[in-house]
């Protein structure tokens, strides 16, 4: 048993994207600073495995050499994305070409490689396989109490919670309104290989009439292997009690373009379920001693599903709060609060704004239809592509 516990200036809970790009970006700040994780790398992470261009632009501004080493490090694990096509209800097609550069990864792949960035280029602790229990504050700072007695508790002056959608920092530290079925979506996928039709650089994206919100995709994540799963907002799959998993199995069998595309694929792996806080929705993302960071902000964008560039971004703007506070040595909610008005500024608004707009499109099958016949005017497409991009 520890009598003490191991003191740092900043622990971040969690060592997916956010709390990589947090330690990433207080590389030079002469802060002692712990990352947490709770498994051991490499580990998995349920995703539709979509790394958006935002995220590479981000690690950039941070070093230009963080995405040629990123690139290097994905060399055997990725696909690079250079085309979506979006399917409407009535069974249309628009393909999209991108300018910026994207990619799709395995989480597996993707947060090791982030990982060991980390470890290339900071003097960052990285403590794995640690699953923080509870987390205690008072005027000394906030104590981690690891579920393992065999694990020293640390003490750190301000955590960033960087954990996901079911955040233990956010639980133990900031009050819970409960789940927003409004503002959060459900998810399955799987890996599949031997899928027909499927070009290695082309993520695809199907809109349902049978859904009012949600998609299903197939997304290629390299060496002849796919991403697939389809999501739905949670109210529409309480109200109607839907089963993802079979949902997503149905659909594999029985819509008309997908079916013939998985006739003769193999699943890799069983389908597995995730969900996804909306951004949006308000949710606190600070309090005293604390920042909370990537999904467990719900920072999740509610019209393409995706968070990865909005994890790194939001622990990036944690990482320059995190040295304010130790510039001023202040800690207290009311100097934090400039996290989440730039925060709001720089991430919000837009995530909020595609929320209403999904919520618009939500049910509204025929007007999806419309969108995508229209969009194969160049000027509209242009308006769509700076839309949902």
């Amino acid at each position: 048993m520890f009598d003490a516990p191991v003191l740092y200036d900043v622990v971040i809970v969690g060592a997916g994207p956010a709390g990589a790009a947090c330690a990433l970006a207080l590389r030079h700040s002469g802060l002692r600073v712990a990352l947490l994780d709770k498994g051991q790398f490499p580990r998995d992470k349920i995703c539709g495995d979509a790394i958006p261009s935002p995220t590479l632009k981000h690690l950039a501004r941070l070093s230009p050499a963080y995405t040629a080493e990123l690139y290097e490090l994905l060399a055997l694990h990725r696909a690079d994305t250079t085309y979506s096509r979006l399917l409407a209800p009535n069974g249309h097609e628009l393909r999209i070409k991108w300018h910026n550069p994207a990619f799709n990864s395995a989480r597996l792949h993707f947060d090791t490689a982030l990982l060991t960035l980390v470890r290339r280029h900071t003097t960052t602790e990285v403590l794995e396989n640690y699953t923080v229990r509870s987390l205690q504050s008072d005027a000394l700072g906030v104590t981690l109490v690891p579920a393992l007695s065999a694990q020293a508790p640390l003490q750190a002056a301000l955590v960033i919670g960087c954990d996901g959608a079911n955040s233990v920092v956010a639980r133990h530290l900031l009050p819970s309104a409960g789940l927003d079925r409004a503002h959060h979506c459900a998810a399955v996928r799987a890996y599949y290989r031997g899928v027909a039709e499927a070009p290695e650089h082309t993520s695809d994206f199907y809109f349902l009439r049978e859904y009012q919100a949600g998609y299903c995709w197939v997304f290629p994540v390299g060496n002849g292997v796919y991403n697939v799963g389809f999501g739905a907002l949670s109210r529409e799959v309480a109200a109607r009690r839907l089963d993802l998993k079979h949902e997503l199995r149905e659909l594999l069998a029985t819509h008309p373009h997908l079916a013939p595309r998985f006739a003769e694929a193999e699943a890799l792996t069983p389908i597995t379920g995730f969900g996804l806080p909306l951004g949006g929705s308000g949710r606190a993302v600070h309090g005293a001693r604390l920042l909370l960071c990537g999904d467990a902000a719900a920072l999740i964008d509610p019209l393409q599903g995706h968070g990865i560039d909005k994890a790194v971004h939001s622990g990036i703007l944690a990482a320059v709060q995190a040295q304010r506070c130790f510039q001023a040595q202040r800690f207290d909610a009311d100097y934090l609060a400039h996290y989440a008005q730039e925060v709001e500024r720089l991430i919000g608004r837009e995530l909020t704004q595609r929320y209403r707009l999904m919520r618009f499109l939500a049910g509204k099958a025929w007007l999806v239809n419309l969108a995508v016949r229209a969009a194969r005017w160049p000027w509209l497409r242009r308006k769509l592509v700076r839309a949902v991009g």
